[in-house]
């Protein structure tokens, strides 16, 4: 994927997060957080600078686009919820449903190796049976025409999220009660 139904997510999640009452960041704080937890998978692209080879269990689309990753990072930023006093299982439920659908949503494309979903169980990479979602060129070659294709693709196909993301909420009237 091109990231930008990576980020609608974390944004549409940022608006769910809220929707029981306020937090203590901003709307547009809270949709800063959840699209960079939504991206968080896709810090393994550092490791090619390291020498891992996409392939490998730790490349691109290895082990932190796995299930156990989404359950481990979700953890993590319950107990960073506890200490920020903010609703703990609503919190890491949240976090454990956005970084999920990164490796779901790119399982999801029509390129690259497949997600390692079950990894450390299994290290095999899985398609969805259907990929209606093209892949985007890697590093500097997503700045080209086939990649503005996929961005313009990724937007379209996440429009309704997105506008469930940013439509203005309704407020209820105090004489409407």
């Amino acid at each position: 994927m091109a990231s930008i139904g990576h980020v609608i997510v974390g944004m549409a999640a940022a608006r769910v997060a809220r929707r029981e009452g306020q937090t203590r960041w901003s709307l547009g704080a809270s949709m800063v957080f959840w699209s960079a937890l939504s991206l968080l998978p896709d810090a393994d692209v550092i490791g090619f600078g390291f020498g891992i080879k996409y392939a490998d269990e730790w490349g691109h689309r290895g082990a932190s686009h796995s299930f156990a990753f989404a359950v481990i990072v979700s953890l993590l930023v319950g107990l960073c919820a506890r200490l920020c006093g903010l609703p703990v299982r609503r919190t890491a439920l949240t976090a454990l449903v956005v970084v999920a659908s990164h490796p779901i949503l790119d399982t999801l494309t029509d390129g690259g190796l497949g997600c390692a979903l079950w990894w450390p169980f299994n290290s095999a990479r899985v398609f969805a049976p259907w990929n209606p979602i093209p892949v985007a060129p890697i590093g500097r070659a997503f700045f080209s025409s086939a990649g503005l294709s996929v961005a313009l693709t990724e937007l379209v196909l996440f429009v309704p999220l997105l506008a469930f993301a940013v439509w203005p909420r309704k407020r209820s009237s105090p004489l409407s009660a």
